[in-house]
């Protein structure tokens, strides 16, 4: 570990702050329950805080204000923080992995090849379950990020960070637009119009029952990988000569992000950004130590989700903004600045 010290310190990477990293995950755990209080507080109808407590304590299947909170507003802010966490730790993964900062699930294709599964699913089986719909996401993750990195792998310079970003975006466009037209052809474009715009606003217990153990799950594989992500983000070449088995990391790794990512597109649809914007402020926050990165990378996840999807019941009341729009007008500028650093590095 000594000797990873020095080499990381030579090569420029910040060395990891655990006592920081502590403070996000015991304060930011507790902002984030703050953050999903909010979030059942506020929204369309007005409901005091009393009547929260009351619907808790004292649920009265009479009371309509007890019937929003349960069935409505609990669901919905506790999947915003799983879904949240997940593509924000899949970011993490993927950003580690390939040492690629410019890599995140909405980027690599990974999101685009879900919902273009999805659209396949929703022509050929109408009315497919909850579960049915996860297993296509699933599957369309995996094509989705097989095609960019296939596409980028053509390159005779190699896959640079910004031309696997080029193939992202193109393959994106490309499944996107197919997408569209199966949704026009088979007359499922209602159906598949709040996948594209992003949203947790008709998630109910179902979903969440679903989501809980797949973002759990992928959240301790994650952990149980850091260890091996910090040492493959320093080199592949140092990890093999450290005795490391870097195509099995890469492989359950890969694993890990399809699964978190295919269950967070099959309940909320597209919403992009959190799994680039949230690793780079957590690396900045605790270092390069993927053991800190991975669980501080959930809470900050989950805050910014939760909070986006706040935002937007609140932008234009009674009507909702699509969080998507929310979590891009945060990441779109994030992007365009960290391609801009990488052309200046690669020049």
């Amino acid at each position: 570990m000594a000797f990873l010290n020095k080499f990381s310190a030579a090569k420029g990477y910040k060395q990891s702050r655990p006592v920081l990293a502590t403070i996000i995950l015991t304060v930011g755990l507790a902002f984030l329950i703050l953050c999903i209080a909010s979030s059942i507080l506020y929204g369309s109808a007005d409901i005091k805080l009393s009547t929260i407590w009351q619907s808790l304590v004292h649920f009265d299947t009479q009371q309509t204000s007890h019937q929003i909170i349960r069935n409505l507003r609990i669901p919905r802010a506790l999947a915003a923080a799983l879904i949240g966490a997940a593509l924000a730790v899949s970011g993490s993964i993927m950003q580690g992995m390939t040492r690629n900062p410019l890599a995140s699930p909405s980027i690599m294709g990974v999101t685009a090849g879900a919902t273009f599964m999805m659209a396949i699913a929703f022509a050929v089986m109408p009315g497919a379950s909850n579960v049915t719909v996860m297993v296509w996401a699933f599957l369309g993750a995996g094509i989705g990020a097989g095609i960019v990195f296939g596409v980028g792998s053509l390159s005779k310079t190699g896959l640079t960070p910004v031309k696997l970003a080029l193939a992202g975006t193109a393959v994106t466009a490309l499944l996107s637009s197919i997408s569209s037209a199966i949704a026009i052809h088979f007359n499922i474009a209602k159906d598949l119009s709040f996948w594209y715009a992003g949203g947790v606003a008709s998630v109910q217990w179902v979903h969440v029952q679903l989501l809980a153990p797949i973002v759990i799950v992928g959240l301790v594989v994650g952990i149980a990988l850091s260890s091996a992500i910090t040492v493959l983000n320093l080199g592949e070449d140092l990890a093999k000569g450290l005795g490391q088995r870097t195509f099995l990391i890469k492989i359950v790794g890969t694993l890990v992000v399809l699964m978190l990512t295919g269950a967070a597109i099959s309940v909320a649809g597209t919403i992009g950004f959190i799994g680039l914007v949230i690793p780079h402020i957590t690396r900045f926050l605790v270092g390069t130590d993927y053991r800190w990165i991975i669980p501080c990378s959930a809470i900050l996840g989950g805050i910014l989700l939760v909070t986006a999807d706040t935002v937007s019941r609140m932008v234009n009341p009674p009507f909702e903004t699509p969080v998507g729009t929310i979590t891009a007008l945060v990441g779109v500028p994030f992007f365009l600045y960290l391609a801009r650093r990488e052309g200046r590095t690669k020049q």
